[in-house]
Protein backbone atom coordinates (compact mmCIF):
# COMPACT_ATOMS: atom_id res chain seq x y z
CA UNK A 1 0.00 0.00 0.00
CA UNK A 2 1.56 3.45 -1.14
CA UNK A 3 -1.18 6.59 -0.20
CA UNK A 4 1.30 9.41 -1.05
CA UNK A 5 -0.81 10.11 -4.42
CA UNK A 6 -4.19 10.38 -1.88
CA UNK A 7 -2.33 12.25 0.67
CA UNK A 8 -1.33 14.82 -1.94
CA UNK A 9 -4.50 15.47 -3.53
CA UNK A 10 -6.33 16.10 0.11
CA UNK A 11 -3.23 18.43 1.01
CA UNK A 12 -4.11 20.50 -2.22
CA UNK A 13 -8.02 20.64 -1.60
CA UNK A 14 -7.55 24.17 0.46
CA UNK A 15 -5.21 25.95 -1.83
CA UNK A 16 -7.41 24.20 -4.74
CA UNK A 17 -11.10 25.00 -3.46
CA UNK A 18 -10.55 26.37 0.53
CA UNK A 19 -11.84 23.36 2.12
CA UNK A 20 -10.78 24.82 5.63
CA UNK A 21 -10.80 20.99 6.96
CA UNK A 22 -11.59 17.31 5.97
CA UNK A 23 -10.99 14.03 7.29
CA UNK A 24 -10.41 10.60 5.68
CA UNK A 25 -10.70 7.24 7.06
CA UNK A 26 -9.86 3.95 5.08
CA UNK A 27 -10.66 0.56 6.76
CA UNK A 28 -10.14 -3.14 5.39
CA UNK A 29 -10.53 -6.21 7.20
CA UNK A 30 -10.84 -4.86 10.85
CA UNK A 31 -8.01 -2.72 10.19
CA UNK A 32 -7.94 1.20 9.99
CA UNK A 33 -4.83 1.24 6.76
CA UNK A 34 -5.32 5.25 6.11
CA UNK A 35 -6.35 8.34 8.31
CA UNK A 36 -5.63 11.70 6.69
CA UNK A 37 -6.87 14.98 8.31
CA UNK A 38 -6.19 18.39 6.59
CA UNK A 39 -7.03 21.90 8.56
CA UNK A 40 -8.68 23.35 10.87
CA UNK A 41 -11.88 22.43 12.80
CA UNK A 42 -12.41 26.17 13.73
CA UNK A 43 -12.82 29.02 11.76
CA UNK A 44 -10.11 30.84 13.68
CA UNK A 45 -8.04 28.40 12.31
CA UNK A 46 -6.51 27.60 16.05
CA UNK A 47 -8.06 23.38 16.44
CA UNK A 48 -6.51 21.10 14.15
CA UNK A 49 -8.98 18.57 12.81
CA UNK A 50 -8.53 15.78 14.94
CA UNK A 51 -10.90 12.72 15.84
CA UNK A 52 -13.00 14.33 18.47
CA UNK A 53 -14.48 16.96 15.82
CA UNK A 54 -18.51 16.44 15.78
CA UNK A 55 -19.70 16.90 12.29
CA UNK A 56 -23.64 17.00 11.03
CA UNK A 57 -23.98 13.71 8.82
CA UNK A 58 -26.99 14.69 7.25
CA UNK A 59 -27.97 12.46 4.41
CA UNK A 60 -25.03 9.90 5.45
CA UNK A 61 -27.87 9.11 7.99
CA UNK A 62 -29.34 7.02 4.76
CA UNK A 63 -26.98 4.35 5.43
CA UNK A 64 -27.75 3.66 8.82
CA UNK A 65 -31.56 3.76 8.55
CA UNK A 66 -31.14 1.15 5.60
CA UNK A 67 -29.19 -1.11 7.96
CA UNK A 68 -31.89 -0.93 10.65
CA UNK A 69 -34.31 -1.69 8.09
CA UNK A 70 -32.69 -4.54 6.67
CA UNK A 71 -32.37 -5.93 10.22
CA UNK A 72 -35.84 -6.10 10.77
CA UNK A 73 -36.28 -7.90 7.04
CA UNK A 74 -33.84 -10.34 8.06
CA UNK A 75 -35.55 -10.74 11.48
CA UNK A 76 -38.77 -11.40 9.12
CA UNK A 77 -40.76 -8.55 11.00
CA UNK A 78 -41.28 -7.09 7.32
CA UNK A 79 -40.45 -7.88 3.69
CA UNK A 80 -39.58 -4.98 1.08
CA UNK A 81 -42.68 -5.82 -0.48
CA UNK A 82 -45.43 -4.71 2.20
CA UNK A 83 -47.32 -1.98 2.21
CA UNK A 84 -46.74 0.58 4.20
CA UNK A 85 -50.24 1.12 5.31
CA UNK A 86 -49.92 -2.59 7.04
CA UNK A 87 -47.75 -0.16 9.65
CA UNK A 88 -48.94 3.30 9.35
CA UNK A 89 -52.78 3.15 8.28
CA UNK A 90 -52.87 7.05 7.20
CA UNK A 91 -50.96 5.27 3.79
CA UNK A 92 -53.50 3.10 2.95
CA UNK A 93 -55.71 5.63 0.66
CA UNK A 94 -53.19 7.31 -0.82
CA UNK A 95 -53.73 9.97 -3.65
CA UNK A 96 -51.85 10.64 -7.24
CA UNK A 97 -51.50 14.01 -8.69
CA UNK A 98 -53.09 14.06 -12.23
CA UNK A 99 -50.58 16.01 -14.23
CA UNK A 100 -47.22 14.79 -15.60
CA UNK A 101 -45.00 15.76 -12.67
CA UNK A 102 -42.43 15.29 -15.10
CA UNK A 103 -43.74 18.57 -17.34
CA UNK A 104 -42.91 21.01 -13.55
CA UNK A 105 -40.19 22.47 -12.32
CA UNK A 106 -37.71 19.82 -10.47
CA UNK A 107 -38.36 21.42 -7.41
CA UNK A 108 -42.23 21.38 -7.57
CA UNK A 109 -44.54 19.97 -4.78
CA UNK A 110 -47.98 19.84 -4.84
CA UNK A 111 -50.65 21.39 -2.82
CA UNK A 112 -53.25 19.80 -0.94
CA UNK A 113 -55.15 21.61 -3.41
CA UNK A 114 -53.94 19.35 -6.59
CA UNK A 115 -56.14 17.68 -8.66
CA UNK A 116 -55.62 14.11 -8.07
CA UNK A 117 -56.74 10.36 -8.22
CA UNK A 118 -56.64 7.95 -5.89
CA UNK A 119 -53.53 5.36 -6.40
CA UNK A 120 -53.31 2.54 -8.10
CA UNK A 121 -51.20 0.64 -6.19
CA UNK A 122 -49.82 1.23 -2.12
CA UNK A 123 -46.85 3.22 -1.26
CA UNK A 124 -44.19 -0.58 -0.21
CA UNK A 125 -41.36 -0.55 2.18
CA UNK A 126 -39.15 -1.51 -1.49
CA UNK A 127 -40.43 2.02 -2.90
CA UNK A 128 -39.54 4.16 0.05
CA UNK A 129 -35.99 2.86 0.50
CA UNK A 130 -35.39 3.00 -3.28
CA UNK A 131 -37.02 6.50 -3.81
CA UNK A 132 -39.77 5.14 -6.37
CA UNK A 133 -43.09 5.95 -3.61
CA UNK A 134 -43.98 9.70 -5.41
CA UNK A 135 -43.09 11.87 -2.73
CA UNK A 136 -41.45 15.07 -2.70
CA UNK A 137 -38.40 16.31 -0.08
CA UNK A 138 -40.79 19.39 0.82
CA UNK A 139 -40.13 19.93 4.38
CA UNK A 140 -42.71 23.02 4.22
CA UNK A 141 -45.63 21.24 2.43
CA UNK A 142 -48.79 21.78 4.00
CA UNK A 143 -49.23 18.58 5.36
CA UNK A 144 -45.86 18.76 7.21
CA UNK A 145 -46.75 22.44 8.24
CA UNK A 146 -49.91 21.81 9.52
CA UNK A 147 -48.91 19.40 12.07
CA UNK A 148 -46.44 21.33 13.29
CA UNK A 149 -48.86 24.39 13.75
CA UNK A 150 -51.03 22.39 15.78
CA UNK A 151 -47.41 20.21 18.12
CA UNK A 152 -44.69 21.68 17.98
CA UNK A 153 -42.81 19.31 19.79
CA UNK A 154 -44.32 16.77 17.71
CA UNK A 155 -42.87 13.05 16.87
CA UNK A 156 -41.68 11.10 13.79
CA UNK A 157 -44.68 9.14 13.75
CA UNK A 158 -46.83 12.21 13.92
CA UNK A 159 -44.88 14.13 10.88
CA UNK A 160 -44.72 11.24 8.87
CA UNK A 161 -48.96 11.34 8.91
CA UNK A 162 -48.40 14.56 7.69
CA UNK A 163 -46.73 13.72 5.06
CA UNK A 164 -48.93 11.02 3.79
CA UNK A 165 -51.96 14.12 3.09
CA UNK A 166 -49.81 15.18 0.44
CA UNK A 167 -50.63 14.32 -3.48
CA UNK A 168 -47.65 11.83 -4.79
CA UNK A 169 -46.21 13.05 -7.31
CA UNK A 170 -47.05 9.62 -10.29
CA UNK A 171 -48.13 6.18 -9.04
CA UNK A 172 -45.40 4.02 -6.78
CA UNK A 173 -42.92 2.37 -7.82
CA UNK A 174 -43.07 4.23 -11.43
CA UNK A 175 -40.42 6.73 -11.24
CA UNK A 176 -37.64 7.89 -9.34
CA UNK A 177 -37.02 10.71 -7.01
CA UNK A 178 -35.17 11.67 -4.48
CA UNK A 179 -37.78 12.37 -1.28
CA UNK A 180 -38.38 11.86 2.05
CA UNK A 181 -38.82 8.12 1.88
CA UNK A 182 -36.25 7.61 4.40
CA UNK A 183 -37.94 9.59 7.05
CA UNK A 184 -40.97 6.84 6.55
CA UNK A 185 -39.07 4.16 6.77
CA UNK A 186 -37.96 6.09 10.37
CA UNK A 187 -41.46 5.71 11.23
CA UNK A 188 -42.15 2.36 10.36
CA UNK A 189 -39.08 1.22 11.98
CA UNK A 190 -40.78 2.59 15.44
CA UNK A 191 -44.13 0.82 14.73
CA UNK A 192 -42.43 -2.79 14.01
CA UNK A 193 -39.58 -2.31 16.88
CA UNK A 194 -41.88 -0.59 20.00
CA UNK A 195 -38.91 1.87 20.15
CA UNK A 196 -38.07 5.58 19.25
CA UNK A 197 -35.99 5.22 16.31
CA UNK A 198 -33.40 6.74 17.85
CA UNK A 199 -33.42 4.30 20.67
CA UNK A 200 -34.16 1.05 18.19
CA UNK A 201 -30.31 2.65 16.62
CA UNK A 202 -28.88 3.05 19.76
CA UNK A 203 -29.82 -0.42 21.29
CA UNK A 204 -29.44 -2.22 18.06
CA UNK A 205 -26.82 -0.63 16.06
CA UNK A 206 -24.99 1.64 17.56
CA UNK A 207 -24.10 -0.03 21.72
CA UNK A 208 -23.47 -3.50 19.93
CA UNK A 209 -20.61 -1.87 17.74
CA UNK A 210 -19.55 0.64 20.69
CA UNK A 211 -20.47 3.57 19.20
CA UNK A 212 -20.09 6.18 21.55
CA UNK A 213 -19.99 9.62 19.52
CA UNK A 214 -23.38 9.15 17.10
CA UNK A 215 -26.41 10.33 17.67
CA UNK A 216 -29.63 11.97 16.89
CA UNK A 217 -30.06 14.24 19.58
CA UNK A 218 -26.17 16.21 20.26
CA UNK A 219 -25.50 16.85 24.01
CA UNK A 220 -24.60 20.35 24.83
CA UNK A 221 -20.61 18.45 25.51
CA UNK A 222 -21.27 16.99 21.69
CA UNK A 223 -22.41 20.80 20.17
CA UNK A 224 -18.81 22.02 22.00
CA UNK A 225 -17.09 19.87 19.78
CA UNK A 226 -19.12 20.56 16.04
CA UNK A 227 -16.43 21.43 13.38
CA UNK A 228 -17.03 25.08 12.31
CA UNK A 229 -19.49 24.77 9.49
CA UNK A 230 -19.50 26.80 5.75
CA UNK A 231 -21.70 27.53 2.67
CA UNK A 232 -19.66 27.84 -0.48
CA UNK A 233 -21.10 31.05 -2.28
CA UNK A 234 -20.55 30.48 -6.43
CA UNK A 235 -20.45 34.24 -6.90
CA UNK A 236 -17.24 34.35 -5.15
CA UNK A 237 -15.54 31.33 -5.06
CA UNK A 238 -15.64 31.26 -1.22
CA UNK A 239 -16.33 29.49 2.01
CA UNK A 240 -18.75 31.36 4.30
CA UNK A 241 -18.89 30.62 7.58
CA UNK A 242 -21.97 29.80 9.01
CA UNK A 243 -22.68 31.61 12.20
CA UNK A 244 -25.33 29.73 14.12
CA UNK A 245 -25.70 26.13 12.20
CA UNK A 246 -28.15 23.95 13.03
CA UNK A 247 -29.61 20.45 11.48
CA UNK A 248 -32.73 21.76 9.20
CA UNK A 249 -33.91 18.58 8.52
CA UNK A 250 -34.93 18.04 12.44
CA UNK A 251 -38.42 19.49 12.19
CA UNK A 252 -38.94 19.30 15.81
CA UNK A 253 -37.11 18.44 19.56
CA UNK A 254 -38.89 14.78 18.87
CA UNK A 255 -38.58 14.73 15.18
CA UNK A 256 -36.14 11.87 14.08
CA UNK A 257 -35.21 12.19 10.24
CA UNK A 258 -34.31 8.60 8.96
CA UNK A 259 -32.77 10.62 6.11
CA UNK A 260 -31.01 13.13 7.96
CA UNK A 261 -30.71 13.03 11.74
CA UNK A 262 -27.32 12.13 12.44
CA UNK A 263 -24.43 14.37 14.00
CA UNK A 264 -21.22 12.41 15.18
CA UNK A 265 -17.64 12.06 14.53
CA UNK A 266 -15.91 10.52 12.08
CA UNK A 267 -14.24 7.49 14.08
CA UNK A 268 -18.39 6.29 15.51
CA UNK A 269 -19.52 6.33 11.77
CA UNK A 270 -16.89 4.53 10.12
CA UNK A 271 -17.48 1.75 12.76
CA UNK A 272 -20.95 1.41 10.96
CA UNK A 273 -19.12 1.25 7.51
CA UNK A 274 -16.57 -1.31 8.48
CA UNK A 275 -18.92 -3.54 9.92
CA UNK A 276 -20.90 -3.47 6.68
CA UNK A 277 -18.07 -3.73 4.70
CA UNK A 278 -17.10 -7.39 6.85
CA UNK A 279 -20.25 -8.75 5.93
CA UNK A 280 -22.24 -7.37 8.87
CA UNK A 281 -19.39 -8.08 11.90
CA UNK A 282 -17.50 -4.77 13.39
CA UNK A 283 -14.37 -4.91 14.42
CA UNK A 284 -15.42 -5.95 17.94
CA UNK A 285 -16.65 -9.18 16.63
CA UNK A 286 -20.55 -7.68 17.21
CA UNK A 287 -23.03 -8.91 14.16
CA UNK A 288 -25.61 -6.26 12.85
CA UNK A 289 -25.95 -8.20 9.85
CA UNK A 290 -25.61 -11.38 8.31
CA UNK A 291 -23.77 -11.83 5.17
CA UNK A 292 -26.42 -12.14 2.59
CA UNK A 293 -28.03 -9.31 4.53
CA UNK A 294 -25.75 -7.20 3.31
CA UNK A 295 -24.99 -8.37 -0.01
CA UNK A 296 -28.87 -7.25 -0.76
CA UNK A 297 -27.38 -3.46 -1.04
CA UNK A 298 -25.01 -4.08 -4.01
CA UNK A 299 -27.92 -4.84 -5.96
CA UNK A 300 -29.95 -2.42 -8.26
CA UNK A 301 -33.74 -1.98 -7.87
CA UNK A 302 -33.74 0.56 -10.62
CA UNK A 303 -34.15 -0.16 -14.30
CA UNK A 304 -34.79 1.43 -17.85
CA UNK A 305 -36.38 4.84 -17.54
CA UNK A 306 -35.96 4.59 -13.37
CA UNK A 307 -32.49 4.26 -13.98
CA UNK A 308 -31.96 7.30 -16.46
CA UNK A 309 -34.39 9.69 -14.00
CA UNK A 310 -31.38 8.88 -11.17
CA UNK A 311 -28.11 9.26 -13.00
CA UNK A 312 -26.71 12.28 -13.56
CA UNK A 313 -23.37 13.40 -14.45
CA UNK A 314 -22.17 12.36 -11.24
CA UNK A 315 -23.77 8.92 -11.10
CA UNK A 316 -22.98 7.31 -14.68
CA UNK A 317 -21.39 4.25 -12.91
CA UNK A 318 -24.16 4.02 -10.53
CA UNK A 319 -27.83 2.99 -9.87
CA UNK A 320 -29.73 3.20 -6.67
CA UNK A 321 -30.30 0.35 -4.81
CA UNK A 322 -32.15 -0.34 -1.24
CA UNK A 323 -31.44 3.13 -0.12
CA UNK A 324 -28.28 3.75 -0.91
CA UNK A 325 -26.42 4.46 -4.44
CA UNK A 326 -25.18 1.12 -5.99
CA UNK A 327 -21.98 0.95 -8.30
CA UNK A 328 -23.18 -0.92 -11.72
CA UNK A 329 -20.61 -0.48 -14.43
CA UNK A 330 -16.47 -1.06 -14.22
CA UNK A 331 -15.88 1.33 -17.00
CA UNK A 332 -15.48 4.38 -14.12
CA UNK A 333 -13.99 4.27 -11.53
CA UNK A 334 -11.31 2.08 -9.88
CA UNK A 335 -13.85 0.36 -6.89
CA UNK A 336 -15.40 -2.70 -8.08
CA UNK A 337 -19.37 -3.08 -9.07
CA UNK A 338 -21.79 -3.71 -6.56
CA UNK A 339 -19.82 -1.51 -3.62
CA UNK A 340 -22.97 1.15 -1.91
CA UNK A 341 -23.21 3.60 0.10
CA UNK A 342 -24.50 7.76 0.00
CA UNK A 343 -23.29 11.24 0.96
CA UNK A 344 -24.53 14.23 3.07
CA UNK A 345 -25.20 17.87 2.50
CA UNK A 346 -22.25 19.02 3.90
CA UNK A 347 -20.03 16.73 1.89
CA UNK A 348 -19.75 13.76 3.82
CA UNK A 349 -19.06 10.62 1.59
CA UNK A 350 -19.16 6.74 2.68
CA UNK A 351 -18.40 3.46 0.84
CA UNK A 352 -19.25 0.01 1.41
CA UNK A 353 -16.85 -2.78 -0.48
CA UNK A 354 -18.14 -5.85 0.93
CA UNK A 355 -16.32 -7.79 -1.26
CA UNK A 356 -12.42 -6.16 -0.83
CA UNK A 357 -13.75 -5.52 2.86
CA UNK A 358 -13.29 -1.83 2.21
CA UNK A 359 -14.81 0.82 3.93
CA UNK A 360 -13.97 4.55 3.15
CA UNK A 361 -15.50 7.68 4.94
CA UNK A 362 -14.87 11.22 3.97
CA UNK A 363 -16.09 13.69 5.66
CA UNK A 364 -16.09 17.98 5.39
CA UNK A 365 -18.75 20.34 6.54
CA UNK A 366 -19.39 22.86 3.80
CA UNK A 367 -22.65 23.39 2.18
CA UNK A 368 -23.51 24.19 -1.30
CA UNK A 369 -20.51 22.79 -2.67
CA UNK A 370 -21.44 20.80 -6.18
CA UNK A 371 -17.41 20.20 -6.35
CA UNK A 372 -17.30 18.43 -3.38
CA UNK A 373 -19.65 15.45 -4.91
CA UNK A 374 -18.82 15.98 -8.58
CA UNK A 375 -14.99 15.76 -8.25
CA UNK A 376 -13.58 15.36 -4.95
CA UNK A 377 -15.81 12.56 -3.68
CA UNK A 378 -14.94 10.09 -6.97
CA UNK A 379 -11.03 11.06 -7.04
CA UNK A 380 -11.06 10.42 -3.13
CA UNK A 381 -12.61 6.54 -4.28
CA UNK A 382 -9.97 5.73 -7.02
CA UNK A 383 -7.08 7.58 -5.29
CA UNK A 384 -7.65 5.03 -1.86
CA UNK A 385 -7.81 2.26 -4.09
CA UNK A 386 -5.08 3.19 -5.96
CA UNK A 387 -3.12 3.19 -2.94
CA UNK A 388 -4.79 -0.19 -1.83
CA UNK A 389 -3.12 -1.59 -5.00
CA UNK A 390 0.35 -0.25 -4.79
Amino acid sequence: MNFHLLDQYLDSLNEEYGIPGLDVIVTREHETVYRHSVGFSDAAGTRPVGPKDFYLLYSCSKLVTMTAMMQLIEQGRATLYDPIGRYLPEWNHMTVMDADFRSKPWDFSPTLREPSHYAQKQVRILDCMSMMAGLTYDLYSEGIQEVLRKNPEATTREVVAGIARMPLLYEPGTHWRYSLGHDVIAAVIEVISGERFSDYLQNHLFDPLGITDLTCHPTDEQWSRLSAVYEFQPDTKKMKLIDHPKNRYMLTPNYESGGACLAGTADSYIKVVEALANGGVGRNGARILKEESVMMFTHSVLSGNLLSEFRTERFLEYAYGLGVRVKTSDRLGWSPVGEFGWDGAAGGYALVDPFQHIGIFYVQHIHNFGEGYNVIHPRVRDLVYKGLNR
